[in-house]
Parts: C-alpha cells; sequence; structure tokens
C-alpha cells in the first residue's frame, strides 16, 4: 500500500502530536508548533488539519471529560494510527533524499 507524502503543515502536526502525547489536543498541538518551529498557528487551521487527518485514517481520537472550564464540552485527543507514522516515516525519507547531497543546504 503506497502512503501519501504529507504537506509540511500536516508533518508539522503529526510531530507535535507524537512529541506531546496522550495529551495532544488543538491547543498544545498550536502551541508545540509555535514554540518548536517559531511558526504561527491559527486555532481554526488547526482544528481543520485535524478532521481532515483523521478522516483519511492518520489520527484517531478519543474524547476526555467534559469540563466547567470548557463549558460542558469535553477535549478531543488525538493520536497517530499505524498509517499515519507510515505517512511520517514517508514524507521524512523523501525529504532526506531530496536534500541528500546539496552542500548548499547543509
Amino acid at each position: 500500500m503506497t502512503r501519501r507524502l504529507l504537506t509540511d503543515f500536516e508533518i508539522m502536526i503529526l510531530l507535535a502530536i507524537l512529541r506531546i502525547g496522550d495529551e495532544a489536543y488543538g491547543v498544545p498541538i498550536a502551541r508545540e508548533i509555535e514554540t518548536t518551529t517559531g511558526r504561527g498557528v491559527q486555532l481554526p487551521a488547526i482544528y481543520a488539519a485535524l478532521d481532515r487527518l483523521e478522516g483519511q485514517g492518520l489520527l484517531e481520537s478519543r474524547l476526555g471529560e467534559a469540563t466547567a472550564q470548557r463549558g460542558g464540552r469535553a477535549k478531543k485527543y488525538f493520536s497517530l494510527t499505524a498509517t499515519g507514522l507510515g505517512s511520517v516515516r514517508d514524507t521524512r525519507k523523501a525529504l532526506t533524499a531530496l536534500w541528500a547531497r546539496l552542500p548548499q543546504v547543509i
């Protein structure tokens, strides 16, 4: 089965989820990307990408407990599926191959 390569934003989201672990939901994902890369991100863009990636089978989600601080809403936590992890690896391999033997970017 051929996995698709990820866009830069998608790979940042998936890597942020891997870095965060079990507590990965929208706000910490955005914060991780901003802190690690210096790239500002908008929460609506994060949530749209999370929904798209989940729909493609690269992520799975679970609902946490509803909290009063969130008006009784539950947080939606995300984790990578085996397919998602495979896409991360395939994208890394493709990018590494493209960077190989390019002394001007080393």
